[in-house]
Protein backbone atom coordinates (compact mmCIF):
# COMPACT_ATOMS: atom_id res chain seq x y z
CA UNK A 1 0.00 0.00 0.00
CA UNK A 2 1.31 3.46 -0.94
CA UNK A 3 1.38 6.01 1.87
CA UNK A 4 -0.69 9.16 1.38
CA UNK A 5 1.23 12.04 -0.19
CA UNK A 6 2.55 14.73 2.11
CA UNK A 7 1.36 18.33 1.74
CA UNK A 8 4.08 19.35 -0.71
CA UNK A 9 3.60 16.25 -2.83
CA UNK A 10 -0.17 16.77 -2.96
CA UNK A 11 0.33 20.43 -3.87
CA UNK A 12 2.82 19.41 -6.56
CA UNK A 13 0.36 16.93 -8.08
CA UNK A 14 -2.48 19.46 -8.06
CA UNK A 15 -0.29 22.22 -9.49
CA UNK A 16 1.13 19.95 -12.20
CA UNK A 17 -2.40 19.04 -13.28
CA UNK A 18 -3.39 22.72 -13.36
CA UNK A 19 -0.32 23.77 -15.33
CA UNK A 20 -0.85 20.98 -17.85
CA UNK A 21 -4.50 22.02 -18.24
CA UNK A 22 -3.46 25.65 -18.85
CA UNK A 23 -0.82 24.59 -21.35
CA UNK A 24 -3.21 22.25 -23.16
CA UNK A 25 -5.66 25.11 -23.63
CA UNK A 26 -2.91 27.46 -24.85
CA UNK A 27 -1.40 25.09 -27.40
CA UNK A 28 -4.61 23.22 -28.25
CA UNK A 29 -3.34 19.77 -27.31
CA UNK A 30 -4.77 17.04 -25.16
CA UNK A 31 -3.52 17.21 -21.55
CA UNK A 32 -2.79 13.47 -21.70
CA UNK A 33 -0.12 14.16 -24.35
CA UNK A 34 1.96 16.11 -21.78
CA UNK A 35 3.96 15.17 -18.70
CA UNK A 36 6.43 16.80 -16.33
CA UNK A 37 9.13 15.95 -18.89
CA UNK A 38 7.45 17.89 -21.72
CA UNK A 39 9.76 20.69 -22.88
CA UNK A 40 8.04 24.03 -23.31
CA UNK A 41 10.18 25.43 -26.12
CA UNK A 42 11.21 22.28 -27.98
CA UNK A 43 8.05 20.18 -27.63
CA UNK A 44 5.32 22.83 -27.42
CA UNK A 45 6.85 25.49 -29.67
CA UNK A 46 7.03 28.20 -27.02
CA UNK A 47 8.82 31.49 -27.50
CA UNK A 48 9.45 34.30 -25.02
CA UNK A 49 6.00 35.80 -25.64
CA UNK A 50 4.11 32.56 -24.96
CA UNK A 51 6.27 31.92 -21.89
CA UNK A 52 5.31 35.33 -20.50
CA UNK A 53 1.64 34.73 -21.37
CA UNK A 54 1.75 31.39 -19.54
CA UNK A 55 3.40 32.92 -16.49
CA UNK A 56 0.76 35.66 -16.25
CA UNK A 57 -1.98 33.07 -16.64
CA UNK A 58 -0.49 30.91 -13.90
CA UNK A 59 -0.17 33.91 -11.59
CA UNK A 60 -3.90 34.59 -12.07
CA UNK A 61 -4.95 30.93 -11.83
CA UNK A 62 -2.86 30.03 -8.79
CA UNK A 63 -2.60 33.35 -6.97
CA UNK A 64 1.15 33.67 -6.72
CA UNK A 65 3.56 36.38 -7.83
CA UNK A 66 6.62 35.50 -9.90
CA UNK A 67 9.65 37.42 -8.70
CA UNK A 68 11.52 38.65 -11.80
CA UNK A 69 14.76 38.60 -9.79
CA UNK A 70 14.50 34.82 -9.36
CA UNK A 71 13.02 33.90 -12.73
CA UNK A 72 15.47 32.27 -15.14
CA UNK A 73 15.35 30.45 -18.48
CA UNK A 74 15.88 27.06 -16.81
CA UNK A 75 12.53 27.44 -15.02
CA UNK A 76 10.87 27.14 -18.45
CA UNK A 77 12.74 24.04 -19.62
CA UNK A 78 10.03 21.51 -18.76
CA UNK A 79 6.61 21.40 -17.16
CA UNK A 80 8.31 19.89 -14.12
CA UNK A 81 10.85 22.72 -13.75
CA UNK A 82 8.09 25.30 -14.13
CA UNK A 83 5.96 23.52 -11.53
CA UNK A 84 8.89 23.51 -9.09
CA UNK A 85 9.39 27.24 -9.64
CA UNK A 86 5.72 28.04 -9.04
CA UNK A 87 5.74 25.95 -5.83
CA UNK A 88 8.86 27.76 -4.68
CA UNK A 89 7.29 31.17 -5.37
CA UNK A 90 4.07 30.13 -3.63
CA UNK A 91 6.07 29.13 -0.56
CA UNK A 92 4.99 25.50 -0.55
Amino acid sequence: MTPPPDGREAALDQLTTGIIAALAAMVRREPESMSTQTRLFEDLGFDSTTALELLMRLEDDFGFHADPETLAQHHFETIGSLTDYVLEQAGV
